[in-house]
Parts: C-alpha cells; structure tokens; sequence
C-alpha cells in the first residue's frame, strides 16, 4: 500500500510538471486508434458486439498495466522501488488535471476579451455538447461542469484505483473512460453497441464520483463565504438524483453548492436536446466562476497529493524493537 500511495502521488505531480504528452507519444491516444481499428472490425447494433469491446479494451488496460508492473520489477532497483515506479508511470499517463485547467484558463480568457467565437470552439475540447447556441454564461457553465465531471475521470478515480489495484488499475480505468468517450453516447449507432462501456465506465467512478464531492466539502472550507461541508453534502444529496449519470451528478452538485452557483438546465448534443435538472441554487456562473471553479479542483488535487503521501509514511513506519 506505501508503494501504491507513494506512486499515486509522484504520478499526480508528473502530470502537473509536465502535463500531456503530443498525441504520436502517448499511450491514450495509441489506445484510442486500436480501439476504433476494434470497433471497426467488431461493430454491430447490439449489446453483444458491444460488450465485447469493452471486454477488449479493458482487458488490454489492464494487461498494460501488468506488463509495467513486470517490467519495473526486472528493473535493476529494489522490488518495492520498482512498484513506486510502476504506479506513477501509469497514474501520469492517466491523469491529466493540468491540461483540464490550462483549458479552462484559455476559455476563461476568450470569455474576457469578448471573443465569443472562440469561447464556442475551445470549449469543444471539454464538453460534447452543441456550443454554437451558447451566451457567456453557457460556456461558462459548461466549463465548471466539464472541471468537475473530468476531474473524477481524470484525477479522483487514477488515484482510487492506483490505491485499490496499482497500475494495472489505473490502465484498466483509463481503457473504460477512453471507450466511454469514443462509444458511450445516447445516438443512433451507439445507443446499445456503447452500453457495456459507458456502464462499465459508471461502475468503476462510482466511488471516485462520491470521493470527488467529500473533497470537495473539505476543501470548500478555505474559501472564503464558503457554504460548509454540512451545505455541500445536502445539495449533493438533494440535487444529484435527479442527473441522468449516476456520478456526473454527484460531481457537478459538489461543485455548484462550494461555488455557490447553478449548474444544469437545457442542453443540445448535435440533434439531441435533453432538459438537465438545475444544480444548487445561486446565479448562473460567469467567467469569474471559472476560475474559482479551477481553484477548487486544483485544491482538491493538492488534498489527494497530500494524503497519498501521509498515507506512503503512515504505513512505512519502522517496526519497533521489542524490549529485552
């Protein structure tokens, strides 16, 4: 366990010094092009088809990660070392915190300088939705969901699952968030051949999701005017029910009670229009709001940092000597 939160740890801080690699070097992005060479040669309008694919890539997550493993442990360094170094390979590779709130400053500062337009495409890279009907506040709505939402995928649940089951954990979730981003959608094709993987995907951030809101609570404490973790937890509790995703939810209720704004409403996917409940209670967000939204997140990031250390040296104490 101390090699694991060890790992997580130094994983979560690769990834905010260094951040994505370019698409031709990183492993995601291979997954991703073997999985649509999969779906090609698998695809049929069923559950059966689909969930093979998703048997497939996350079965080839998970091999990726007993492979790291393997290797590190034939590595030339102390076995335990060799596990540290393993979970943060694989906890770098599938986090990616900094490039969500380098995104969200972009959009942030589009949103200052009026620039309407490009608000609507830079906001692409985070959400799935429609832009192109979206005023300011939309985008910025969108973008404090997206920060809370990917902040479960792509922070909470690499470092659950680092804890739970090391690097062949944290592959094998980042292989069934990646088919969940490629298959997962309410649409014509993918309706049931991506129903495995966007289920799967709801199982495995299941727990991060509720994780995501206890942080959240906790770390709502440093704000100033902040409602309480009491005040976070009831309007997660009143609010994230109603949400069509079992975790998505849970996130973006946490966020919208700790910034104290409204999160939800009508929505457009392409052709598809879907009423979301309103989160939390408050004004809409503005640009400002997302700034506070990538404060919050990057607090929450720190707190897992800190406890995944705290955790490695509480359970890397030396054994007492036994009196004589």
């Amino acid at each position: 366990m101390s090699g694991h939160a060890l790992g997580t740890a130094v994983g979560l801080l690769l990834d905010r010094a260094l951040g994505e690699p370019p698409d031709a070097w990183h492993p995601v992005a291979w997954f991703g092009t073997a999985m649509q060479h999969v779906e090609q040669r698998l695809y049929a309008d069923n559950r059966v088809r689909g969930t093979a694919h998703a048997a497939i890539g996350a079965g080839t997550g998970l091999l990726a990660g007993v492979v790291l493993v393997r290797v590190c442990d034939l590595a030339p360094v102390p076995r335990p070392l060799g596990r540290v170094v393993a979970t943060a390979l694989a906890v770098g590779v599938a986090s990616s915190g900094r490039m969500l709130r380098n995104t969200s400053q972009d959009i942030q500062q589009l949103l200052a300088q009026e620039d309407l337009a490009g608000a609507r495409e830079r906001v692409t890279w985070l959400v799935g939705r429609d832009p192109s009907g979206l005023d300011a506040s939309g985008i910025a709505s969108a973008v404090v969901e997206s920060l809370a939402e990917n902040t479960v995928d792509a922070v909470v649940a690499p470092v659950f699952w680092a804890l739970v089951a090391g690097a062949p954990g944290v592959l094998a979730h980042r292989a069934v968030n990646t088919m969940d981003a490629m298959v997962g959608h309410h649409s014509e094709r993918y309706e049931r051949y991506g129903w495995a993987a966007a289920r799967l995907d709801d199982l495995m951030a299941w727990v991060p999701a509720r994780i995501m809101a206890g942080v959240v609570a906790v770390v709502s404490c440093l704000t100033p005017d902040a409602p309480g973790p009491q005040a976070v937890l009831r309007i997660v509790r009143r609010d994230a029910p109603a949400h069509p995703s079992p975790n998505a939810g849970v996130a973006e209720s946490a966020a919208a009670a700790a910034l104290g704004v409204r999160l939800g409403g009508p929505l457009h996917y392409g052709s598809r229009f879907e009423d979301r409940p309103v989160l939390g209670e408050g004004p809409r967000p503005t640009a400002h709001t997302i700034s506070s939204a990538r404060s919050l997140v990057d607090a929450v990031e720190w707190a897992l940092v800190a406890g995944t250390l705290a955790s490695a040296l509480a359970s890397h104490q030396p054994e007492r000597e036994e009196p004589p």
